[in-house]
């Protein structure tokens, strides 16, 4: 079932449930649309004997999911102080060391760029100077039987709005001679595929909202001009993001608004970088970054 529906089922209300969350962090932390309350999971443990959640709070991608410190900490301590905390360490999706695994995580969230690791056969992770270079060679990947599905993707910084119908100018993330439309504005051969698995999807860039949760042999993600690197830090800039979802104000449960893109869009960039199970291809639009990714990578 959908969170909200189960919330407000009254045929739910005798607390004998076992209830299954997965990609817990995707639900509301206000009111919006039909849900009136201030928090889906908690609604969801009330009515529920046992609440089963995976939840990871780096994958936390809009302002309605953000949650406040305070919040998770008391549902982690009560999960705690009942035995049934328990902390997923190993990441199954990427074959990948422990080292480029770290190298990516500091990159994202310790905000710098160090040398590339070292021997890791099993994972092909390479800088590009030229975004249409990065794009034939995925290309070549996505055609080949044992790498396969592979897909461009990038960070939201390019405008994107549902069309309105009749309407056939298409948006598009366009940098450095590169121009490709936005995930599902093509014609689809098959719509009950996920994006990913649709063939036409090779000619679309995909983003946060249409790749979350699903696995790539190969992905090729442009870091975007909100994602910059000034004095020998990572910096992310909110002003060249088109994702309002991450860069608008929350609302806090003390009445105040607060900016959280500083949470948001560094999780935005997590998810894009570990989408790919035996590669990942980068291309960052500012210069100053881009030099400093091929000097890890040795170039």
């Amino acid at each position: 079932m959908k969170p909200t529906s189960f919330i407000i089922n009254d045929k739910f209300v005798d607390e004998d449930n076992i209830v299954l969350v997965d990609e817990a962090h995707l639900l509301w932390t206000q009111g919006k649309q039909s849900y009136q309350g201030q928090n889906q999971l908690q609604d969801i443990i009330k009515k529920s004997r046992i609440t089963i959640a995976v939840f990871d709070p780096q994958q936390v991608l809009r302002t309605q999911q953000y949650v406040e410190d305070d919040d998770l900490r008391k549902i982690e301590e009560n999960a705690k102080n009942n035995g049934n905390l328990i902390e997923l360490k190993t990441q199954l999706r990427m074959n990948a060391s422990q080292e480029t695994i770290n190298w990516i995580k500091t990159f994202v969230y310790q905000q710098e760029i160090i040398p590339f690791p070292e021997n890791d056969a099993k994972y092909d992770l390479k800088i590009f100077d030229d975004p249409q270079e990065m794009y034939e060679q995925l290309k070549i990947k996505n055609q080949n039987q044992e790498s396969g599905l592979s897909r461009i993707l990038a960070t939201f910084d390019w405008e994107f709005k549902e069309k309105k119908s009749g309407t056939t100018d298409l948006y598009k993330v366009e940098v450095d001679g590169l121009s490709l439309p936005w995930n599902n504005q093509l014609k689809s051969s098959n719509k009950y595929l996920s994006w990913a698995e649709r063939p036409e999807t090779i000619n679309e860039a995909g983003s946060t909202y249409t790749i979350q949760g699903f696995d790539l042999n190969y992905s090729a993600v442009i870091i975007g001009p909100s994602v910059k690197y000034r004095d020998g830090k990572v910096i992310y800039d909110p002003d060249f993001s088109a994702n309002r979802n991450a860069v608008s104000n929350r609302t806090l449960k003390n009445g105040k608004k607060q900016k959280v893109y500083d949470t948001l869009l560094p999780n935005e960039l997590n998810v894009l970088l570990t989408r790919g199970i035996n590669g990942l291809y980068i291309y960052a639009v500012d210069d100053e970054l881009r030099i400093a990714l091929l000097s890890a990578q040795g170039q």
